[in-house]
């Protein structure tokens, strides 16, 4: 039998499980209701109240020449604005009021932004005679960091607000614009190497996030921060003070030749490094719309042309290594106008009678019709190989919209561009292609790939270098000698010896005129594209110096590149104080028997 004194404690038990189930029963239900039944309501509530994220944004890498000189680098600026209606609440508080009263702040304002106080104080009054609550009146954009450190040591946030702005600004202007490019105005890379090298330049975004409640109390122990990583510094291979000296003296030539244009591209032999590429028209990517837009890409870079005679060179390079033919020996008959058997008509720039060439006198005479008689020495697809070897066809540095230049296959060459393809038509180059091209020929032989990055520093100091320009030994180097003393031979005999000469330097030129295409099929008349190309010092070439001329008039034929040519590699003889020769020239005479 239970005793009453034992039923009551298990009567208690009893009850208090029944309570605490029913209170687990009450949870459980909770938090189905919570989890399954309204989940997607509650979802959106947490993310409305909790989650808040910032950009922090990142700064966009500097642009600097081989020496460090910045070319493009990004700034912050500030755009400051005033609340009128906060300056009047100030101004009508008796009891507190403003420690720098208005008249005295707005004459301060005025004086570091370089307003006139009095317009600015009437155009607050103005502001608020319209309407009493106004919060926004805009001054000055783009202050200065050095600015926005005044306005802020005058204590006056409360009205005055400045916003911060990244903006892109180009220190030296004009001085390699079209190499540098520029960004639009969402800060995305256009063109040039902004656009070439935009992986190393582009910044990271960081973010800074934390969460709320419901009343937007931050939760403590929630903030996080990433912080921002900026762009990388990328160097450039080119001198900027040889750049500058480049750009005016081009732009003072076309001009004098009646020129629509003109470019000059300077190439280290020993390393492939382009230390000027300089043309005009030119553009400033601070001010865009002060030139056209057709300048604000690089012309030197993307405009394909004939090189001519130019390329004379490289057709004496397949016979003498592929026919047995020597700088002297065999020679050819050429007269100035020939009808060949396949019909093609060849003519030479001046009327001769028919003379017996070498080759070396083929060359300083620069005769179409011998070097067509020479070329024919060896089949189409030798010729073609050694066309592709000095580089038609290839882009050198993959400029953004470089042009790789056109080479025919030789099933397309036709009974005129079978002669004319070896005094350098019917195919096109640029003038980085036509320097690759004679940096072979003045390092030995040995081909090196063109560069224009030197490096990209990340912000923690690595340097990261580009992969390492091609080497390839496309000629031999006894032949490429005796390119270079038939070159040397062009400069002190041909036609523009006298204008040409850089005093105490021995040099080698080779000039190209090229027909321009008058969009129909056909050529413009008695117009042409020119070009002169050549190396110094002859007997230690350091440097490649190529000048064009787009439509001269004065001169139209290649002899207007003459002094700029001249001016071009006695400048950068002077800027890399290159040492004057000191070997005598090994003249080639007669030339031609």
């Amino acid at each position: 039998m239970t005793t009453r004194a034992t039923r009551t404690p298990r009567r208690r038990t009893v009850v208090a499980l029944a309570v605490i189930l029913a209170i687990l029963g009450a949870f459980v239900v909770r938090l189905i209701d919570i989890q399954v039944v309204k989940a997607d309501e509650h979802v959106a509530q947490s993310l409305e109240y909790i989650a808040h994220g910032t950009e922090i944004p990142g700064q966009r890498g500097s642009i600097v020449d081989a020496d460090g000189a910045v070319l493009a680098e990004s700034v912050m600026v500030y755009d400051a604005q005033l609340s009128p209606q906060v300056i009047r609440l100030l101004e009508e508080d008796e009891k507190n009021p403003p420690k720098l009263p208005w008249a005295e702040a707005s004459t301060r304002i005025a004086e570091i932004m370089g307003l006139d106080a009095d317009k600015l104080r009437a155009d607050v009054a103005a502001a608020l005679a319209e309407n009493p609550d106004s919060q926004y009146l805009p001054l000055v954009k783009g202050l200065s960091t050095e600015k926005y450190i005044e306005l802020r040591d005058l204590k006056v946030s409360s009205y005055l607000t400045m916003k911060p702005r990244e903006v892109r600004v180009y220190p030296n202007g004009a001085v390699a614009g079209n190499l540098v490019g520029f960004i639009n105005g969402a800060g995305d890379a256009q063109a040039g190497v902004e656009k070439m090298d935009a992986q190393c330049l582009a910044p990271t975004n960081g973010e800074e996030s934390y969460r709320t409640g419901k009343n937007g109390v931050i939760i403590p122990g929630s903030e996080s921060r990433v912080a921002a990583v900026d762009g990388g510094t990328v160097q450039l291979t080119v001198n900027s003070d040889l750049q500058w000296y480049m750009q005016q003296m081009i732009a003072e030539e076309a001009q004098l030749q009646g020129a629509k244009g003109g470019t000059v591209t300077v190439v280290e032999v020993g390393t492939g490094k382009i230390r000027a590429a300089a043309e005009w028209p030119t553009m400033d990517p601070n001010d865009l719309e002060a030139s056209s837009s057709d300048t604000w890409g690089s012309k030197l870079f993307t405009y394909p042309f004939e090189p001519g005679s130019t390329f004379k060179p490289v057709t004496a390079a397949a016979i003498m290594e592929n026919a047995g033919v020597t700088m002297t020996s065999p020679t050819v008959q050429a007269s100035s106008h020939e009808k060949f058997p396949n019909g093609a008509v060849i003519n030479d720039a001046f009327v001769h009678p028919t003379f017996n060439y070498t080759l070396a006198g083929a060359l300083i005479d620069s005769s179409n019709v011998a070097l067509s008689k020479f070329g024919t020495m060896v089949s189409p697809d030798v010729r073609y190989d050694y066309l592709q070897r000095f580089g038609v066809g290839e882009s050198t540095i993959q400029f953004p919209d470089e042009a790789g230049g056109l080479l025919h296959p030789t099933k397309d060459w036709d009974n005129q561009s079978l002669y004319t393809t070896t005094f350098g038509q019917y195919f096109t180059v640029t003038a980085p292609q036509l320097a690759g091209a004679y940096q072979a020929i003045a390092n030995g032989g040995e081909k090196i790939g063109l560069s224009l990055i030197e490096s990209c520093t990340t912000p923690d100091g690595t340097v990261v270098t580009p992969d390492a320009p091609k080497h390839e030994q496309i000629i031999e180097s006894g032949t490429a000698a005796d390119l270079t003393r038939m070159l040397e031979n062009v400069a002190v005999q041909g036609g523009n010896a006298d204008r040409i000469q850089v005093p105490g330097y021995r040099v080698t030129s080779k000039t190209g005129t090229a027909q321009i295409p008058d969009g129909k099929g056909g050529y413009k008349s008695g117009v042409y594209y020119t070009s002169m190309v050549g190396f110094a010092p002859v007997d230690d070439p350091q440097y490649v110096v190529v000048v064009t001329l787009d439509e001269p008039t004065r001169v139209t034929s290649s002899a207007a590149t003459a002094s700029a040519f001249q001016k071009a590699m006695t400048q950068t003889m002077k800027t890399y104080r290159v040492m004057p020769s000191s070997t005598p020239m090994d003249a080639l005479l007669p030339k031609f028997e």
